[in-house]
């Protein structure tokens, strides 16, 4: 597994050729065997290709109007508008995109205790740890990935369309690679690593 960890890249142009089924299951068990909090297994995976995948994109496009109108919910992330709609492109030639949900997540839109942020966190690692097994496994089958956390521009919107209890942790982009990027800079180990006795 450390050669598709080395290996493994951000895909963002895609083949327009569909994945069987059979790989995307393979792909969501890879997920689902994560370790988690608790065993909570805080995470549903919904598959979305063809015209069901357009539905979703036009409710994202319509969650980065919003964003651009003035009604803006995330204001002060204004800056990363141009992004999201690069992200939106790429989804859209993705061909498919795995929405992952916490069944037991709210809005970030809602208020939440201190109790509740702590559990979220917890989820979010395990959630984390799932996402990271399913872009692993996928880049050990040929499959291209890329993780996406734009869709908190267009939450409200994605939400009601999906139709799911829980948070909407964000979705994953999979197809065959069109593209084959080079290693993107990494810290040197010395920076990020301190031991203590």
């Amino acid at each position: 597994m450390i050669e598709e960890i080395k290996t493994r890249r951000s895909i963002r142009r895609y083949k327009q050729y569909e994945i069987p089924t059979q790989v995307v299951n393979k792909i969501i068990q890879a997920g689902r065997f994560a370790p988690s909090g608790k065993n909570k297994q805080p995470w549903k995976f919904i598959v979305y290709g063809g015209d069901a995948k357009r539905n979703l994109l036009a409710k994202m496009e319509a969650g980065l109007q919003r964003e651009l109108s003035g009604k803006a919910f995330l204001p002060d992330s204004a800056y990363g508008l141009p992004d999201a709609g690069n992200t939106l492109q790429i989804m859209r030639e993705a061909p498919t995109l795995v929405v992952v949900m916490n069944p037991y997540g709210k809005s970030p839109f809602e208020q939440i205790t201190v109790d509740e942020r702590v559990t979220e966190i917890v989820d979010a690692l395990s959630i984390g740890a799932a996402i990271e097994n399913m872009l692993l496994e996928a880049e050990r089958l040929g499959i291209g990935t890329l993780w996406i956390g734009n869709t908190f521009f267009a939450y409200p919107e994605l939400a009601e369309f999906v139709k799911e209890p829980g948070q909407l942790v964000g979705v994953v982009a999979m197809g065959y690679a069109e593209e084959k990027p080079g290693q993107r800079p990494r810290k040197r180990l010395e920076t990020i690593l301190e031991y203590r006795y």
